[in-house]
């Protein structure tokens, strides 16, 4: 992958969602890491643009079923995992569709699951095959205990963290 990376997350039915450049960092055992330093740009669809206010970093996993971004802090928010297909890498950009469900660690330890009701609302509205809906729950359950307790989730992700501070 070459220095900046296309981040773009997509919904079902292949509509924009989430989409940013960042720089990539490296691959591991765990996926892609790619950095957000401060003053990072993000984009929701075609309107709401947000600038990070602290560094990040995000990891896209080869043939698992979620993205996680690891964010520095104060942010409250230490890491937020999207339920996602599988992540498409090309060149310069990685790929995926958005399934809605989230996991999220709080700086304080705490681990919650957020858009529980989205997903349940998309399953009909965008028609999920009964696959694609076993799959994100089972990385979401997964991720639920992953978060908390094992790598990369614990301390891998701060050599990258680093990286864009």
């Amino acid at each position: 992958m070459g220095p900046d990376v296309r981040v773009v997350y997509r919904k079902f039915d292949e509509s924009l969602h989430w989409h940013s450049w960042l720089e990539f960092l490296g691959e591991d055992e765990y996926g892609v890491w790619l950095g957000g330093r401060v003053g990072a740009v993000s984009q929701r669809g075609e309107g709401l643009k947000l600038t990070a206010e602290e560094a990040h970093v995000q990891l896209f996993p080869r043939d698992k079923w979620f993205t996680a971004i690891f964010n520095d802090a104060p942010r409250m928010t230490e890491i937020y995992c999207d339920i996602t297909t599988p992540v498409e890498f090309s060149e310069d950009r990685v790929t995926m569709i958005d399934l809605d469900l989230d996991v999220i660690k709080r700086r304080d330890g705490t681990v919650l699951v957020d858009d529980e009701d989205e997903f349940a609302e998309h399953q009909v509205k965008y028609g999920y095959p009964a696959d694609i809906i076993k799959q994100a729950q089972a990385s979401c359950d997964w991720l639920v205990q992953a978060v908390a307790n094992d790598e990369p989730f614990t301390t891998v992700y701060k050599t990258y963290l680093d990286m864009v501070r």
